[in-house]
Formats: C-alpha cells, structure tokens, sequence
C-alpha cells in the first residue's frame, strides 16, 4: 500500500502518475483541509475538489483547479446582484459543494461526504481529510495590501485568492490543529504503508497543515525511513504558488537544501530535480537522502516516470 501528503494541484499530478504504477485501490491520499473555507453558506475544500477532479479527469487542464467545461451562470447572477464573487466557484462546481454541504448537514464526517464525492466521480484512490475537524490556515501580513493593513490576520483564501498572494507574510498558524485528530483512517494508512510519498506542494500551507494535526507528525516521525518527499522548489524557485517567497519570509531558506532541513524529522529522502543535482551533497548534509530526477511535470508522462524513481527510491 502507498500513502501520500497531498496539497493541490502537485498533488493531484503526481498521484496520476502513481496510479499509473500501482492500482488505484492501494493508494490512499491524505489531503489538507487547511484551505477549506464556507463561502455562500456553502463548506469548499479546494485541495480534496482538485485532488477528486484530476483524478477522474474533470479538471480545468489550463489552471489545474475547478472542473473543465464549467459554466459561470450563477456566477455571473451574482455579480450583477452586487454579491461576493472573489472567490470564483463555476456551476458544476458548486454541485459538488451543495453536496457536501447537505451531507454535512445531516451529520455525516467530511471524510464520509469525500469518499462519496470520489466514489461518485469514479475515483478508485481512497481520498482521506487530514481530520474531520476544522483546522483552519491563518495569515499574519508583513505588508499592507487590497485594503488590509500590515499586521492583520487573513485567512488562507484571502492571502491566496483575493490578495492574489502578492503580499509579504510575517508568520502562519494552523487554528484548531493542536487540539485536532486525523481522520478514521489516517494513522492507519502511514502505519501500513510500504511507503509514504510527500507531494511537491507548499512545505509551509499545504503540507504544513497536514502535519500541524500532532497525531499525524508523530506517526510521520515513526515511518521516516520510509518516507519519500518530492521537492517543490526548483532551482531556488516554486514552479507554482508562492511557496518560495514564503519559505524566505518565515526565515527559511528556498530551496532543495532548505526544503530538506524544513523536513529532516521526518523525511528520509528527497527528490529533487536535475537543475539541483549540484545540491545533492548539501541536502544530504541535512541528514536526508538525495535522489536526483526530472521532477517537473510537465506531461502524464513525465508524471508516470517521476512516480516510478519516487517508488523505486522507497525501496
């Protein structure tokens, strides 16, 4: 069995390339819920929507979020009435978040409403919150912006989607992490897994979150010769987000190295792509192994050969 840390849309590309390499039915995903956010009264989890779409292939291809072919009439209504349309969600989209939200509603945990969301997409890979608990990413601002004054705290979406991330970050805290539980099921997968795979998504709000739950970091902790992260910063830069500029504001270092020394506890080997082979002995310094390999996916493809060096570095 294999099981993965899952931010977005990283995320989402290397697990079909995973399940290229092992049947789907063996690989669970933990995926953050630190992003999820109520937005029209309606509960949106952005990480486990893209993870689900990309995997039964209704994602947006272009952004890597939202669904493909998707329609903004309600949108577009909402506008015109003057309403909040920051955070843009299309219209078969919102299916997904009426959904949830009506299950929620009913008494049913978000990751019973996720594996029925994915069994009715036709997902086989078993999708898994981090916790069925909020835990909510918060954002205190360095720097002034969109009308929000330095010093504020912002909530993920705000930061990410309605200041476009384009605004310096002096610290982050989980909410309601210390006293969260993962989710049935997650402890059991990290225990049981032949390996667990750490996504090449943001080491500070995507995967940061995941490990904010204390339950989690310690079963990580226990599993560190088995765990394989891929780094998400290629020659000192994100390839997508700004997870660079987040590791320099909180004091780290934006790079293979630093993503290395950021994870050391409880990862025992990094990926990392050629245009950072000269890094390998530095992030071996930090006491993790170093596995050089084209990490930029680019294509199904690449994302399938990325799969196997990172199941093959397991071993």
């Amino acid at each position: 069995m294999l099981a993965t840390l899952a931010g977005g849309v990283g995320a989402a590309r290397l697990l079909t390339g995973i399940v290229q390499a092992v049947d789907p039915a063996e690989v669970v995903a933990v995926v953050n819920t630190g992003d999820d956010l109520t937005l029209h009264g309606l509960h949106v989890s952005p990480d486990i929507d893209t993870v689900i779409y990309t995997l039964s292939d209704l994602h947006n291809r272009s952004t890597g979020w939202g669904v493909a072919t998707d329609s903004w009439a309600v949108m577009d209504e909402l506008e015109r009435l003057g309403g909040e349309t920051w955070f843009r969600l299309g219209d078969r989209d919102l299916a997904t978040h009426l959904y949830r939200t009506q299950r929620l509603g009913e008494g049913a945990a978000l990751h019973e409403v996720t594996a029925e969301i994915a069994r009715a997409r036709g997902v086989g890979v078993r999708i898994l919150p981090m916790s069925d608990q909020a835990v909510r990413t918060r954002l205190l601002l360095a720097e002034g912006a969109g009308g929000v004054e330095a010093g504020t705290e912002v909530a993920f979406q705000h930061y990410f989607v309605g200041l476009r991330h384009a605004v310096a970050v002096r610290s982050v805290r989980f909410e309601g992490a210390a006293a969260a539980t993962p989710a049935p099921g997650v402890l059991d997968a990290i225990a049981d897994a032949d390996v667990v795979v750490v996504s090449p998504s943001n080491p500070v709000v995507s995967i940061g979150p995941i490990l904010a739950v204390p339950a989690v970091r310690k079963a990580l902790v226990a599993r560190r010769e088995q765990v394989v992260a891929v780094s998400p910063i290629v020659a000192g830069r994100a390839l997508k987000g700004p997870a660079d500029r987040l590791l320099t504001e909180l004091g780290h270092e934006s790079s293979a190295v630093g993503v290395a020394r950021l994870h050391a506890e409880w990862v025992g080997t990094l990926v990392i792509d050629e245009q950072d082979a000269h890094l390998e002995g530095a992030v071996e310094a930090e006491g993790v192994r170093a596995v050089v390999a084209p990490t930029i996916m680019s294509s199904p493809e690449v994302a399938a050969s990325l799969a196997a060096v990172v199941l093959d570095a397991a071993r």
